[in-house]
């Protein structure tokens, strides 16, 4: 028996070690999904800003913040480096797409290894499909009480 336990010594042994080895790759891809998200608006911001500032004379005076100092450039200094910072924000926005597809499969094999399931509360979701509008919960009207 202690020879199985030694051979497999990087798995989880109790309930508690496995809960919180589940959490920890539920957390990562949670982190992996808030920063795809964050990544995603600076992509959008900076199509705004070459979208804003190509039809215009590339000899216009523009300015640029970089590291917390604004600096005067030209529109035609300014609008290659703003696309390639773009095309970059987007190279590492697929990196974290193929490392969150790893961290979905890597919690897809320990949910079926140590047959974990998750429980839903089947009375909030009815209640949060019945539902709908951004007033939820909220009591409209005045309080006369």
């Amino acid at each position: 028996m202690a020879g199985a336990s030694g051979s497999q010594h990087k798995d989880p042994i109790n309930e508690q070690e496995v809960a919180a080895k589940y959490g920890s790759i539920r957390t990562e891809m949670n982190q992996i999904y808030s920063k795809i998200t964050e990544l995603e608006m600076e992509v959008s911001e900076h199509s705004l800003v070459i979208n804003a500032i190509q039809p215009l004379d590339p000899t216009r005076r523009c300015y640029r913040m970089i590291g917390g100092v604004l600096v005067e450039r030209t529109i035609k200094e300014v609008l290659p480096a703003v696309q390639q910072n773009k095309e970059g924000i987007e190279v590492v926005i697929a990196r974290l797409n193929e490392a969150l597809e790893r961290k979905k499969k890597e919690l897809t094999d320990f949910e079926s290894k140590y047959k974990i399931r998750v429980r839903k509360n089947d009375g909030d979701s009815v209640d949060d499909k019945s539902q709908k509008g951004p007033a939820q919960g909220v009591l409209v009207g005045p309080a006369n009480a």
